[in-house]
């Protein structure tokens, strides 16, 4: 087995790469963002992989990707744990729970912490055929990674980039509850679709931020998503007036780069706490050290311009009628995940769609792309 540095051009989805001693650490977002606007919750979410893949072609028959790790851990909160995706020649071959490097334990009931640091993570695919391959390894869109090394028994290549998709979104565009890296909805769009993926899906973070757009601005895309709504809503983070005026003007710098790119601006998909309820949601304490964490909107006052998943899919449609431009697209989140849907898979924690639902959702989007 010969030992090969992982270099930029094997790297897939990510927006910068850190030089560590012994790697490279992705990055969603760049530096400048991150020293700007040091947000704690975004900061944990760019640096979380979510769509991130090491693409290569080799004849190799025995191929191991070698990471470190760091990942949250909340016990008994139902939450998937990391996994690393193998897909030879774009067929799934492999799915592993990651395991070794820095894991932190948080127990709800208590508020105790507990920290352990273990060797790195060995992702090993073997016996494959002596042929040419196209190997992707796809990083977890839930914990920390370092990428170590690739060890092989024949040379490996890069793969060029394809045509190129920018997804922005909450944490269901980041992968929530989703069985694997390679199975989050995004993604699955993207291997239906032969897109290459830039995942801009981050955790309680969709805020219509104006960097965000000036990022998306910059970028080279082929073709743009936006899933907007939930996390403006279930933070209660902003009223009508200001909703509209930050959609058109994260529509509006966007376009500076790319004005006649296809914009698909996805509404919220249906969530029963939000639909009618404004947020700010809370967690559900009575379901701590069930097994299954979940969240509530207690808060029913509506007036005075405060915002409702039913309320922004109205106003996200107003907007772009207004706009008229042939290359911008709604796509009605709540056709794409709807109540019916919901009654059949339950948001496990009553507001992120499970594993099956991303299936669904992958499949209902493609269909518009």
């Amino acid at each position: 087995m010969q030992h090969y540095s992982v270099t930029p051009n094997f790297i897939h989805g990510a927006i910068e790469l850190e030089v560590t001693d012994r790697g490279l650490v992705p990055h969603r977002l760049p530096a400048q963002i991150r020293k700007q606007f040091p947000d704690p919750q975004l900061m944990a979410m760019e640096r979380q992989p979510s769509g991130v893949r090491i693409i290569l072609r080799t004849s190799a028959q025995n191929i191991t990707l070698e990471t470190c790790h760091s990942r949250l851990i909340y016990l008994d909160s139902g939450r998937p744990s990391g996994r690393i995706d193998v897909l030879i020649d774009e067929k799934l071959q492999l799915s592993e729970h990651t395991t070794g490097g820095t894991s932190t334990e948080v127990n709800f009931m208590s508020g105790e912490t507990t920290q352990k640091t273990e060797g790195n993570h060995l992702c090993s695919v073997t016996d494959l055929a002596p042929t040419e391959k196209r190997v992707e390894f796809w990083l977890p869109y839930n914990e920390e990674v370092e990428i170590i090394a690739i060890h092989a028994d024949a040379p490996i290549a890069p793969v060029a980039p394809g045509t190129r998709w920018i997804n922005y979104g909450s944490s269901i565009s980041q992968g929530s509850n989703a069985a694997s890296p390679s199975r989050i909805w995004p993604a699955l769009v993207a291997q239906e679709k032969q897109l290459d993926l830039l995942n801009l899906g981050f955790g309680g973070s969709a805020m219509l931020d104006p960097f965000m757009a000036r990022l998306i601005r910059d970028q080279q895309a082929d073709v743009i998503s936006l899933e907007v709504g939930i996390n403006i809503v279930n933070s209660d983070a902003m009223r009508l007036r200001t909703f509209n005026a930050a959609l058109h003007g994260f529509l509006d710098t966007i376009r500076e780069g790319h004005p006649t790119t296809p914009i698909y601006v996805i509404s919220p998909f249906y969530c029963e706490i939000h639909e009618q309820n404004p947020g700010p949601g809370a967690f559900d304490t009575s379901s701590f050290g069930s097994g299954q964490i979940r969240f509530i909107a207690p808060e029913k006052d509506t007036s005075n311009g405060r915002l409702t998943l039913e309320v922004v899919r109205t106003a996200v449609q107003d907007i772009l009628d207004n706009r008229a431009d042939e290359n911008l697209h709604l796509i009605n989140g709540a056709e794409i995940f709807s109540a019916a849907d919901a009654a059949v898979h339950p948001l496990p924690d009553n507001l992120h769609p499970d594993a099956a639902s991303h299936e669904i959702i992958s499949g209902r989007v493609a269909k518009h792309f």
